[in-house]
C-alpha cells in the first residue's frame, strides 16, 4: 500500500513539473528565469554582498561601524543620504526572511566587525515569502542573531516591524497581518528589555489613528518613501546613541 502511494505521489509530482511548472517557467523572461535559478542555488544569497565584503577595509580603532541588517526596507534605504559621513553599512536584501538572514549573519555582520548591528526584519516572514512561518519561528531566529552578535561583542538594536496600510491599490493586510505585526513587536520589546538590547520603535511613530501606516509615509502601503525614511533616520540616531552609550557604561563597569 505504501509503495503504491509513493508511486502515485511521484507520478503526480512529475505531471505537475512537466505540465504546469515547466511551461510556466518557459514564459518568463530569460533574465528573470536566471535570477530564480540563482536564488535556488544560493537560497540565503550569501553571494549578494560577497564582493562588497571582500573589499571593505577593517574598521579603524575609533570607528563606530554599524551594520543595518534587513530586507527591502533596509536595502532601499540610502544610508549615505540620511546619515552623511557615518560609517554605516547597508546589508539589506529585498524579500528576505529571518531564516535567510540568520544564515548570512556571519558573512554580512560578524565578519565586518561592527560595534553595533541594527536588525529590521519579520514582515516577509509574516507574508510567508519562504514558506509558512509561525511567530515562534521568527522569534527564535531573532534570538539566534542576538546571541551570535553578543558572542562577538556586537551591540544589538532590534527595530520594530513597520505598520502597513491598504490605502494604495495593493491590499497589504491580506498577507501582512496587522495583528501578527503587533504581536511580533510586543515580543521584540519584551525580548530587548529582558536581554539588555535597545528596542527601536518605528511602529508607534508611523501609525495613524486607524492603526495603519500613515498614508504620506509610503507610496505602496509597505515601503517607506523619503518622508518615511526621514522619520526612521531621526529615531534610529537616538537608538544608536543610546546603544553605543550603553556599551560604554557596561565596559566601564566591567573594569571595576
Amino acid at each position: 500500500m505504501k509503495q503504491t502511494f509513493r508511486i502515485i505521489t511521484a507520478a503526480i509530482k512529475e505531471w505537475i513539473l512537466y505540465h504546469w511548472i515547466s511551461p510556466a517557467l518557459s514564459l518568463l523572461p530569460t533574465a528573470k528565469l536566471d535570477k530564480l535559478k540563482h536564488r535556488l542555488t544560493d537560497w540565503a544569497q550569501l553571494g549578494y554582498y560577497q564582493q562588497a565584503n571582500a573589499i571593505l577595509p577593517p574598521p579603524t580603532s575609533n570607528e563606530n561601524r554599524i551594520v543595518f541588517f534587513g530586507d527591502s526596507i533596509t536595502e532601499f534605504w540610502d544610508l549615505a543620504s540620511y546619515f552623511p559621513e557615518k560609517p554605516y553599512i547597508n546589508r539589506g536584501i529585498a524579500g528576505q526572511t529571518t531564516p535567510q538572514m540568520l544564515i548570512r549573519f556571519r558573512a554580512d555582520v560578524i565578519a565586518l566587525k561592527p560595534k553595533l548591528v541594527l536588525i529590521l526584519a519579520g514582515i516577509n516572514d509574516i507574508a510567508g515569502n519562504t514558506g509558512l512561518m509561525t511567530l515562534t519561528m521568527i522569534e527564535d531566529n531573532f534570538a539566534s542573531m542576538a546571541e551570535l552578535a553578543q558572542a562577538n561583542q556586537i551591540q544589538v538594536i532590534f527595530a520594530s516591524v513597520l505598520p502597513i496600510n491598504d490605502y494604495s491599490s495593493i491590499e497589504r493586510s491580506h498577507v501582512h497581518s496587522p495583528a501578527k505585526i503587533r504581536q511580533l513587536n510586543e515580543w521584540l520589546q519584551r525580548y530587548c528589555l529582558e536581554h539588555n538590547h535597545i528596542y527601536l520603535d518605528y511602529y508607534s511613530q508611523m501609525l495613524d489613528r486607524q492603526g495603519m501606516l500613515k498614508a504620506d509615509l509610503a507610496d505602496d502601503g509597505l515601503h517607506p518613501n523619503r518622508r518615511g525614511y526621514k522619520i526612521m533616520a531621526s529615531i534610529a540616531e537616538i537608538a544608536i546613541e543610546q546603544s553605543l552609550n550603553l556599551k560604554v557604561i557596561i565596559s566601564g563597569s566591567d573594569n571595576h
